[in-house]
């Protein structure tokens, strides 16, 4: 018999505006509640630049609003009920878990790990892209018993994962619509002596402007170029573990170095972020070059990597590319 579920979620916003929760659910004494320790950053907003896409602003603070200390109770007949759908649902049949730490090198947007305490088992299954097939049924059942979204599922509405949208080395979709891309945004900062992080680069195709490092009006040009480069390199595609296989088999030469983040959003606030402590996707450097070579400036910071990791970068790269 199922004693206990925790659901833990995680969602990361910009660099220091993250938002953990724990819900547990406790079937023996029939109540569940949010653990309140498992937030970090507590309702601090990093500061921000005028110029910089804020849609995540409003999402994280509903997130950190809707985790309260309330107690919720249910009944022996809704535990059978719940349990019986539960079963039904086979929610982790021949499911493949990813790997779930509290420091990840790099981050996602989003990542789950749910365990389940049984009378005489532990099974404990994380994810970050790769959702279960019945993701969304088990999160009508909590709302069934629970009358609020346990799995904040109208909130991952805005994030790009893999539950909402198609995500593939040309861009975004949604129900095979390809989704307009509005801002991005780069910030690559020092961790020792400690920088606060900010925006390098922030491209506003709406604005039509370049801010940051290079000041300038967006041309046509400019615009084709980047999109270009963005499916050249599979940037949507960086948050998929694929793209990951040099900062899994080797840290850094320099675990004191630099971090950064890359965010992206389109139409309708949806947002694409991920963020690397001193570690970054495969194809960072071929890009890096690239924007090197048209721009003359060293925009993404290709300079801090060392060139041990630069050879493991180029090996990965073109791995990806074969």
């Amino acid at each position: 018999m199922i004693e206990k579920i925790e659901i833990t979620q995680r969602f990361n916003f910009k660099r220091l505006n993250r938002h953990y929760e724990c819900f547990t659910i406790d079937f023996l004494n029939n109540s569940a509640y949010y653990k309140i320790s498992e937030r970090s950053g507590g309702d601090k907003f990093l500061s921000e630049s005028d110029l910089c896409d804020d849609s995540w602003v409003e999402i994280l603070t509903n997130l950190r609003r809707n985790m309260t200390s309330e107690i919720y109770h249910f009944n022996f007949r809704q535990v059978d009920k719940f349990l019986h759908d539960f079963d039904n649902l086979e929610l982790f049949k021949d499911f493949e878990s990813e790997n779930f730490s509290y420091f990840e090198k790099i981050e996602m947007i989003y990542s789950c790990n749910v365990i389940i305490y049984s009378t005489d088992n532990y099974e404990e299954y994380s994810f970050k892209n790769n959702f279960p097939l019945n993701w969304m049924k088990f999160g009508e059942i909590l709302m069934e018993l629970f009358n609020f979204d346990v799995l904040q599922i109208d909130y991952q509405k805005y994030m790009v994962t893999p539950l909402f949208y198609n995500i593939s080395s040309n861009g975004v979709f949604l129900e095979g619509k390809r989704l307009n891309l509005k801002t991005i945004e780069f910030g690559h900062y020092r961790t020792y002596p400690y920088d606060t992080p900010k925006p390098r680069l922030i491209i506003d195709f709406n604005k039509k402007r370049i801010d940051g490092y290079i000041d300038k009006d967006l041309s046509s040009n400019d615009e084709e170029m980047i999109l270009n480069l963005l499916e050249k390199y599979h940037v949507y595609n960086w948050i998929f573990k694929e793209y990951h296989n040099k900062s899994n088999i080797k840290d850094p030469d320099d675990l004191d170095g630099y971090d950064w983040y890359l965010e992206m959003v389109f139409e309708d606030g949806i947002i694409w972020h991920l963020f690397g402590y001193n570690d970054y996707p495969d194809t960072y450097v071929s890009l890096a070059r690239e924007v090197e070579k048209i721009t003359s400036m060293d925009l993404l910071e290709m300079n801090t990597i060392s060139d041990e990791d630069l050879v493991l970068f180029d090996k990965f790269s073109k791995m990806l590319f074969m």
